[in-house]
């Protein structure tokens, strides 16, 4: 459709709205639960720890820092790789946020849980 207005030429109004960049969500939502699947990482190799020897030495990358070095490490890979494959699959797609922050939520809920001393030396070997 073409709108003429007074004094002016010819404007294409199909051509102004091409041109006007849409937002998408997919990359921040990416971002968002590839964190909560780091801290639910994290968490799974904190109990895990605790309840076997063979993942707490596997998980002692260095000597003086202990097991915590692999946890981080390993948490930290987690998020990078779920947040390339979610980047990957999610960029420049528009999706509802709601289910994406209710799973976010559950992860992080979840992988805080687990840190726990409280709820980790439940499993502890006695």
């Amino acid at each position: 459709m073409t709108v003429l207005h007074r004094g002016t030429s010819p404007i294409n109004e199909a051509a102004i709205d091409s041109s006007v960049p849409t937002k998408t969500n997919g990359t921040p939502i990416a971002a968002l639960l590839a964190s909560g699947i780091g801290v639910f990482i994290l968490g799974v190799l904190t109990t895990g720890a605790v309840i076997s020897v063979d993942l707490k030495n596997a998980l002692a990358l260095d000597k003086g820092v202990g097991p915590l070095a692999g946890k981080v490490v390993y948490a930290c890979v987690a998020y990078v790789l779920s947040f390339v494959v979610g980047y990957a699959v999610m960029r420049g797609k528009d999706y509802a946020p709601r289910p994406f922050y209710i799973a976010t939520f559950v992860l992080v809920a979840g992988g805080f849980l687990l840190t726990f001393p409280i709820f980790f030396d439940l499993f502890a070997p006695k």
